[in-house]
This record gives C-alpha cells, structure tokens and sequence, in this order.
C-alpha cells in the first residue's frame, strides 16, 4: 500500500458514511472505515482524531469559506449583504462529492443523540465564525450574532434542498433564494 494517498481523506469520509449507514455508527471501528477505503489505520489517525470528526470534515473549510466570504463583501455592505457573501462562498466550494454524501450524512446523525449534539455544535461554531467576521466589519454584536444565524439557517435549508434527488438548482441559487426569504420572514416581526 502506498505511504501517501492524495484522495486519503475523501476516501475515509465516503467509508465511514457507508459503513455508518451499513451497520450503525456504534457498530463500525476505526479499523473497518480505513480497510475499507484501502488504507491503514495510522492513515486514518493523520487525518481524524476519532470516527466522530469524520462527520464534521470540513466545519474548519466551511467556516473559513463563510467568514473568508464575509470579509470580501464590498465596503458598506449591510449585515445580510455581507451574509450572503460568504454563503456564496461557501456554496460556490461545494463539490459533487459534497452533494453526493450529504443525504448519508444526515441519516447517519439522526442515528445518534451524540452525533446529533455534535452537528450543532458544529452549527455553532460556524456561526461563530461568520459573527467574528461581522464584528471585523464594525457590525455590533446583536446584529452580527443575529445576521450569522439567519445566514446558518438559510444554509442549512439550501444543502438539504440542494442534496434532494430531485433538485435541479445550483447552491448559490438555493442559498440567495433562502437567505432572501428568511430576511423578508424577519421583518414581518414587527
């Protein structure tokens, strides 16, 4: 077996979900996912600390795309503008290999309590980050806090959407379309 594989990560990923979906979460060791994807378990361990992380693979990406996103909004740009920004960027880095797993992923989690704490906690700290990048831009803290959830929920609708096996519509569309339908839910609040 080769020491280095260029696509080791990707390969666990696939792995994992399928041996998640195959036998249960709780049923599936370190060793099966790295067997599986035809690599070593040392491999497994340079890219993942436990089974666990390989759910949330690209949170750090992610949230480096949205606040990356966040921060390249033109000078002046509202709250939401900026937002949407950095859903575009992140949504423009999606992959068919992201649109592939997404529908495993999410059966996976709701398997599982734990995994499910996990994936907000995930949530989390990508709304996190996105409200760090508004409180870069002099946003204040209610409103940066505030503006980085819609834009996480507005995400999350759109991936679920974007996953769906019959959607024909681009991520970017779909996140625009939700970020501009949560916005306008928003002021009919009053």
């Amino acid at each position: 077996m080769p020491r280095w594989e260029p696509d080791a990560r990707h390969r666990l990923v696939t792995a994992a979900l399928h041996l998640f979906s195959e036998q249960g979460y709780d049923g599936t060791t370190v060793t099966e996912i790295a067997q599986r994807a035809g690599l070593t378990k040392s491999t497994f361990f340079r890219h993942f600390p436990d089974k666990k992380d390989v759910l949330s693979a690209g949170q750090e990406t992610l949230s480096r795309l949205m606040a990356d996103g966040v921060a390249g909004a033109p000078e002046g740009a509202t709250p939401i503008v900026a937002v949407a920004a950095g859903l575009e960027s992140a949504a423009g880095a999606m992959t068919p290999f992201n649109r592939e797993l997404g529908p495993r992923l999410h059966a996976v989690i709701a398997t599982s309590a734990e995994l499910q704490e996990r994936d907000q906690l995930k949530q989390v700290g990508i709304a996190a980050a996105v409200t760090e990048a508004l409180r870069a831009r002099g946003v204040p803290d209610p409103v940066a806090a505030l503006a980085a959830e819609v834009g996480m929920l507005a995400f999350k609708e759109a991936y679920t959407a974007w996953t769906a096996p019959d959607n024909q519509q681009e991520l970017t569309e779909l996140t625009r379309a939700s970020l501009e339908r949560l916005h306008g839910a928003l002021a009919e609040l009053g």
